[in-house]
């Protein structure tokens, strides 16, 4: 197990809070080196990422991309690599939320966080290390798999301005996505559970406009697909990356992030103050 700097010696009447930030760095610590001394979760999250797209790409690009609107089929698969990319990227965040979930759970049922509970730790510290700890391994994942892309012909037409908007709001996403897994964690019953239960964050980008367009779906799945949270966020990311129409979807993608961010945080400091009495 990581060696933790002692806990520091509370006065009495000292404010907690003023200690957050330091608490949570040392917590970000202990979670970076986890991911650094067990990179098996790591790995997976951008291999599997990396495995969709080349299937999707080389094994149905061609057709799917052909029948994207205004596309000489004779370029399907290079247009529906720049099609398929953002709903990559979202796949990518989304599966860092399993190993998050994972690694909560591991710690609620090895008694490593109640360990914590006993020490001078803030109790928001300790979970938000996992939340920056994984933000930042979703960053890194999101930077590799698009490498991949690039090496394979991706061409994203975005201006300096534009890149800095993809990447905080891929930020935004991986932050948000990562307090919901936290919160899927604490909830799960068992390691297993924990790693199983974030699938369904995996799924939501094939159910919504990251690989097809939705007005090619039957008209049930067209309305869930137009207005489920991950639509808005792949087509702003397509917006910034490859220039196609905004619109509204950039305030919808962030005003989605942050509902997320602020249903996960407030879900696992409730389960968390419940499983520390």
């Amino acid at each position: 197990m990581t060696t933790l700097t002692a806990p520091r010696p509370t006065a009495p009447g000292l404010s907690r809070p003023s200690h957050v930030i330091a608490d949570a760095i040392t917590m970000l610590r202990r979670n970076l080196l986890h991911m650094v001394r067990y990179p098996g979760l790591s790995i997976f999250t951008i291999v599997g990422p990396v495995v969709i797209l080349l299937l999707f790409v080389f094994v149905f690009g061609g057709t799917l991309g052909a029948g994207l609107p205004g596309v000489d089929p004779a370029g399907g698969r290079e247009a529906y690599l720049a099609y398929v990319m953002p709903g990559i990227v979202v796949i990518t965040i989304a599966g860092t939320a399993g190993g998050t979930a994972t690694t909560v759970s591991m710690d609620m049922t090895e008694g490593i966080t109640a360990r914590f509970r006993t020490m001078a730790i803030s109790r928001a510290a300790v979970l938000a290390g996992h939340v920056l700890g994984n933000t930042i391994q979703a960053i890194i994942a999101v930077a590799l798999v698009l490498g991949v892309g690039l090496l394979i012909g991706f061409r994203p037409t975005a201006e300096p301005l534009e890149w800095l908007a993809a990447a905080g709001l891929i930020t935004l996403i991986a932050f948000a996505v990562t307090w919901l897994a936290v919160g899927m964690g604490m909830q799960a019953k068992s390691v297993e559970t924990a790693s199983n239960l974030p699938l369904v964050l995996v799924l939501l980008p094939f159910l919504g406009s990251g690989f097809v367009p939705t007005d090619s779906m039957p008209a049930g799945l067209a309305w869930f697909a137009e207005y489920q949270p991950f639509t808005p966020i792949v087509e702003a990311l397509r917006g910034l990356l490859l220039g196609t129409p905004l619109g509204w979807n950039a305030v919808l993608a962030v005003g989605w992030c942050v509902v997320i961010a602020v249903i996960g945080y407030a879900w696992s400091m409730v389960l968390y103050e419940r499983k520390s009495v």
